[in-house]
Order: C-alpha cells, then sequence, then structure tokens
C-alpha cells in the first residue's frame, strides 16, 4: 500500500507557496512566531511577495492575451525554500520506470512526493490539449496505487484530486527539464525567518520602483500600472489596446486572459489580486520583525485589495450581457474546481461549450458598438490609475518601514 492515509493537507491555492505549505503542514514544521504550520501568507511574502506586471502576446493562430501578475515570478520556488533553510531532496530521472519506482519508495518512506506534471496533461483541469501549450507546475502526490488504477493529488482544491497512474506519468514526462523530477523537503531552519521576511518585503519594494531584473520598466510595478492605462486609451501607440486587442474576438480574449490571470490563475477565490493574503503576511511579519507600525501598512494593502476588487467589473462589465455572462461562468468554473474537484468536471464542460459559444458570438456579432468599446477602456483605465495610486500609497508605507 503506497497511500499516506493520515494526508488531509488541502489548504495551498498555489501551485508553489500552496504546495510547500500543504508539504510542512503534513510534515509538521511549525513557524517559531505561531506554532502553527508555515502559513501560504508567510510563504508569499519570503518568496518575493506581490507585485504588478503587464504583457501583451499574440501568436500566430491563438487569440492574443493579456497576461496580468500579480505577485513575484523570478524564481520564488528557490528564492522562498533558500531563504528559509530548507534543503530541497530532489530525485530525478528520465525513465518511467525508475521514476515510478522512485515515487513508491518515496511514499513507503512516509512523504508526500512534489512532482512538476504538465497540467494541460491532467485531466481534473479540463483544458483541451494543444501541442503548442503546456506548463509544468509543482503539485504533492500523497497516494499511488496502480492495482487501483488510481493516483492521489493536493492540487489546489480543497479536496483530493486523482488520475491514473498513465495520466501521470504522461504528464510527468511531456516537459524535457521537469521530466519525471520528485523533491521532498526538510524542515526550514527557524532562525533564518527574520531575513527571509526582510528581503522578502524587499523584493516586494524593488518590483514595484525599481528596474525589473529582467524585462522593461513599462511591464512592472508603478510603472506597469501607468503604462497599462496608456495603452487603453491612446491608440495610436504602437502596443495599443486598439492595435494589439481591437473591437471583436481580440478584444474579447485581451479582457478574459486579463480577468483570468489577475483574479483565478492560481489563486483563491477572493478577487483582490492576492492582496488581502498580501496583509495577513506583513501582519505576520509585524511580529516576526517586532515592528508592530507594519500592521498599518498591512491596512494599506487590504485597502488596494478592494480596490483590486473593482477591476473585474470594469474588464467584463454587467451592462453587456455577453460579458457578464463570461465572468460569471469563469469564476463559476474556477470556484468548482476549487471546492469539488474531480467532481466538477462535467459541470466544467459544459462551462467550457457556453463559453466557446460566447467566443463566437464576439466573431458572428459583437456586441459593442465603438462608443461602447472606447467607453469600456476608459473606465478601465480610470480603475487602473485608481489602483495605481491605491498600490503606490502601500508600497511606500512599506517601503518607509525598510
Amino acid at each position: 500500500m503506497t497511500t499516506l492515509s493520515q494526508y488531509n493537507q488541502f489548504n495551498g491555492r498555489h501551485w508553489e507557496t500552496g504546495t510547500v505549505h500543504n508539504f510542512f503542514a503534513y510534515r509538521g514544521y511549525k513557524a517559531p512566531h505561531t506554532g502553527d504550520a508555515y502559513s501560504e501568507a508567510l510563504l508569499l511574502g519570503v518568496s518575493g511577495g506581490v507585485t504588478f506586471g503587464y504583457f501583451n502576446f499574440a501568436y500566430e493562430g491563438y487569440d492574443p492575451q493579456c497576461n496580468i501578475l500579480t505577485r513575484n515570478t523570478f524564481d520564488p520556488w528557490d528564492t522562498m525554500l533558500s531563504r528559509l533553510g530548507v534543503i530541497q531532496n530532489i530525485k530525478h530521472t528520465l525513465k518511467e520506470d525508475r521514476a515510478n519506482a522512485k515515487l513508491i519508495d518515496t511514499l513507503a518512506g512516509g512523504l508526500p512526493a512534489i512532482v512538476w506534471p504538465d497540467m494541460w496533461g491532467l485531466p481534473y483541469n479540463v483544458l483541451p490539449f494543444n501541442e503548442g501549450m503546456w506548463g509544468a507546475f509543482p503539485l504533492i502526490v500523497y497516494g499511488y496505487e496502480p492495482d487501483q488504477n488510481v493516483v492521489y493529488i493536493a492540487d489546489r482544491a480543497e479536496r483530493s484530486l486523482t488520475v491514473t497512474p498513465a495520466e501521470l506519468a504522461k504528464a510527468r514526462a511531456r516537459i524535457k527539464k521537469d521530466k519525471f523530477r520528485l523533491m521532498t523537503l526538510e524542515a526550514p531552519n527557524p532562525d533564518k525567518i527574520s531575513s527571509a521576511v526582510h528581503l522578502g518585503i524587499c523584493d516586494t519594494v524593488k518590483l514595484f520602483t525599481e528596474k525589473p531584473p529582467k524585462g522593461s520598466k513599462n511591464n512592472f510595478g508603478l510603472n506597469g500600472l501607468q503604462y497599462w492605462a496608456k495603452m487603453l486609451t491612446n491608440p495610436k501607440q504602437r502596443q495599443s489596446w486598439a492595435k494589439i486587442f481591437p473591437a471583436g474576438l481580440p478584444l474579447y480574449a485581451g479582457l478574459t486572459s486579463a480577468y483570468e490571470f489577475a483574479f483565478l490563475f492560481g489563486k483563491g477565490t477572493a478577487v483582490d489580486a492576492e492582496r488581502g493574503l498580501y496583509a495577513d503576511f506583513l501582519d505576520e511579519a509585524a511580529v516576526i520583525l517586532q515592528k508592530s507600525s507594519l500592521q498599518e501598512v498591512a491596512q494599506l494593502y487590504r485597502a488596494s485589495a478592494r480596490t483590486w476588487s473593482k477591476i473585474p467589473q470594469a474588464l467584463l462589465p454587467d451592462e453587456y450581457t455577453p460579458l457578464k455572462e463570461t465572468r460569471q461562468l469563469m469564476t463559476r468554473k474556477h470556484e468548482l474546481f476549487l471546492n469539488q474537484g474531480n467532481d466538477a468536471v462535467a459541470e466544467i464542460q459544459q462551462i467550457n461549450r457556453r463559453l466557446l459559444a460566447i467566443r463566437q458570438l464576439m466573431i458572428d456579432d459583437f456586441p459593442l458598438t465603438s462608443i461602447e468599446v472606447e467607453a469600456l477602456q476608459q473606465n478601465l483605465a480610470e480603475q487602473i490609475f485608481r489602483l495605481h495610486d491605491s498600490e503606490k500609497a502601500a508600497v511606500d508605507a512599506l517601503a518607509g518601514e525598510m
């Protein structure tokens, strides 16, 4: 038997911080300042915290995409673990039979196994397979029962997920650099937690106010928010929405992808771009660093969370029924997965069919006039400027504490 019968850790919501939280919780690793499991809020903060990133992609054969980043994406996994002094035990092989044996050995030794499958290869994600789309994200395997044709997984949802051994093996094999990688984690070093928190906060300040490690300064932080608003309202710009996301299907694709990445992708149910979670981190940081004033900064991030929560309505407003329905369906699909896991597959497939029908409507009979498109983008830009001011107030206060 290779299932950890006592495994019951399903609180993690993001692939990286959520997986580490779940692993630590199962192993009983306790944070020194709480005596409880390391929270996902703390792990978010230590990994580099929150930021803002704005990117457009338009590949031939695919709808254009607006990718909004809301947390640090510059190597957060190794950053988080190295700062906490966590030793990563890595087992890697290119052979499927050896990979399965290592997985079984890990479970038989009483440890969950962290693996990196391609998300398009896991049926519970209900993603249509596409040769041009792939992405490996960490998750936990806590049961492997080939005789029963089932693998038990913890992956963002608040309950156990299942795939078959063949499905897992195929998904683990798809991406070369992550092929059959397996990892377990040692306990964090409690003596490192203060420096980890301090460095994580510094990362957030830098990502908002300084030149980013990669890419243009227009794509990140406070500059990125202003740039997004400018691209919405200045059609002569080379990267303007008028050129990248003109009225019709491209505009619909830009609005829906921005909503997906900012509020659903690897997140919980709060539509606040994880600013509430980051505020929770700052409350913990106030205790760890013995700086009670960080609790006041946390309140500024909660104010920013409330400003962020107005963006979904600006992206896909109620005034236009197909856009409203799209937002509601995307939200429903996300919540179904988090709450019901595999049991939601049939309803998610039904939602996907309806979303495809709405997408076709955008091609056949786009519901907004040119004046309405301009008004939508103007309103969205105004909301983004308000968001800029809210984020600036929070990050300025945070910088003042460091």
